[in-house]
């Protein structure tokens, strides 16, 4: 069999997104899994802003059989199931570590075909992602008393309502970069990379609650609070099982409020929402090396759902 593999993005012709979510579909359904992550395909429809490239590969009557993509250091890329074991993913990684600088490759769910594509290629375990998930009683009893005194809770588009957008959007960008100062994906957010974050379909600013202190909702009184941490959530809704899922997308602390004791409001004030809302079960992903954050979720009753490991060549 014939492959052909293209780089859209360095010719005249568009990513073709439609093809490749459909691929990204089937590649689901057989493996259980997206091999695709969620920033991966928002970037076929961005026009470039987030500066990924693409790369396909086609059978020789047009077929597309397999896609890769890169944001310049970390790569996703997905084979059709009849075409497995052909050398299509091996084509696909060439051409990006060859012209694109890659040096390690998301295998989500870490299943074992793929750790042994890794494996063969001498990549080892880099990076390791968990997504943890709580429902039922534990869900009900997480999502507890979220008030703390001293803090009021406030949506998003309440928030900006009261003290301002520019005044919200800055003190939710501060906090932010703050908390993820060492984060690769969610770190050194400017004002554009905010408002792509909320460029999607499933984004509600009811959703994302934040923690204002020494404030009581009013907006009288005084200068704008201070923002000590937010809880931005995410609606999936059903999952074709019969169960409605929620989602912990990102929880942040301002420097200045560590070590109060409001992490645990901080979590309940998302859980809460999402619960009003209808969720069974409520998903977060967390860096499996972060044991402190790992235990106190688990501590709330959530348990480990998925891995999703990245793999790179060892030091």
């Amino acid at each position: 069999m014939e492959i052909s593999t293209t780089t859209p993005t360095d010719s005249a012709a568009p990513t073709p997104a439609a093809e490749i979510r459909r691929l990204n579909s089937a590649a689901a359904a057989h493996d259980g899994i997206e091999p695709f992550s969620e920033q991966f395909l928002l970037g076929l429809d961005d026009g470039g802003e987030r500066g990924h490239r693409h790369v396909i590969a086609r059978t020789g009557n047009g077929d597309l059989v397999g896609a890769a993509a890169s944001d310049g250091s970390t790569a996703e890329l997905m084979v059709e199931p009849g075409h497995r074991r052909r050398g299509v993913g091996t084509a696909l990684y060439r051409v990006l570590v060859n012209g694109a600088g890659v040096d390690t490759v998301w295998a989500h769910g870490n299943l074992p075909p793929a750790v042994g594509w890794c494996r063969s290629r001498g990549l080892e375990p880099v990076r390791e992602l968990l997504v943890m998930g709580v429902g039922g009683r534990d869900l009900a009893a997480a999502a507890g008393a979220v008030e703390r005194e001293g803090f009021h809770v406030m949506d998003l588009d309440r928030s900006r309502r009261v003290y301002g957008a520019d005044h919200v959007d800055g003190e939710w960008l501060r906090v932010n970069n703050e908390a993820f100062s060492w984060h690769p994906e969610q770190g050194g957010w400017d004002a554009d990379r905010l408002a792509r974050g909320q460029d999607t379909d499933w984004f509600d600013p009811e959703g994302v609650l934040l923690f204002w202190s020494g404030a009581d909702g009013s907006g009288d009184g005084g200068p704008a609070p201070e923002l000590a941490g937010f809880h931005w959530t995410k609606w999936h809704g059903g999952d074709g099982t019969g169960t409605s899922v929620g989602e912990v997308y990102v929880v942040g602390l301002a420097d200045g409020f560590r070590g109060r004791g409001l992490g645990g409001p901080l979590i309940s004030s998302g859980l809460h929402h999402l619960a009003d809302r209808g969720a069974d079960e409520v998903i977060l992903y967390v860096e499996a090396d972060n044991t402190a954050a790992v235990a106190a979720y688990e501590r709330l009753g959530f348990g480990v759902r998925e891995r999703h490991v990245a793999y790179g060549s060892p030091e």
